[in-house]
């Protein structure tokens, strides 16, 4: 029989609607994702320094407002807390290039991703990591959990 806690988290009704990256130079680095990763800004706050709600091809959306510190160890994935912006590709040879023809470097090579398929890192001029994943076509989320067969 399910707890009272299961039932009730059960009809939550939720899914991320934004992630919220603090940057140093957040006009800067508005600008990067736009020419180098494809989004559109979709608002700003018209203050000094500003922020702003940006969109990705796919729909995602990511804030970006003013930091007030920050850390050398952004780029430092085993660091605890959020580490990275997983970017899901059909191909990560064709976006590699089409990311390399854009300014971005890759200093490490393709890997294989946790629950099956490849991963390649980089990072935005912050040093904030993000990171391309390849999955099989097979390959997909049921009920909460990775379906049968995905992770072979």
């Amino acid at each position: 029989m399910p707890s009272l806690i299961d039932i009730c988290m059960n009809k939550l009704n939720f899914r991320i609607e934004h992630i919220g990256l603090a940057a140093a130079q957040p006009r800067d680095l508005r600008d990067w994702y736009v020419d180098v990763m494809g989004a559109t800004e979709i608002w700003n706050d018209s203050q000094t320094p500003p922020a702003f709600l940006i969109k990705f091809p796919g729909g995602e959306i990511l804030e970006l407002y003013p930091a007030t510190s920050s850390s050398v160890e952004t780029s430092d994935n085993k660091l605890g807390g959020w580490r990275h912006l997983a970017l899901r590709v059909d191909s990560i040879e064709e976006s590699k290039k089409l990311l390399e023809l854009r300014g971005v470097k890759f200093d490490q090579p393709i890997r294989p991703a946790g629950g099956k398929g490849r991963v390649l890192f980089f990072q935005d001029p912050e040093g904030n990591l993000l990171h391309l994943v390849e999955r099989p076509l097979e390959w997909n989320l049921t009920g909460g959990s990775l379906s049968r067969g995905t992770l072979t």
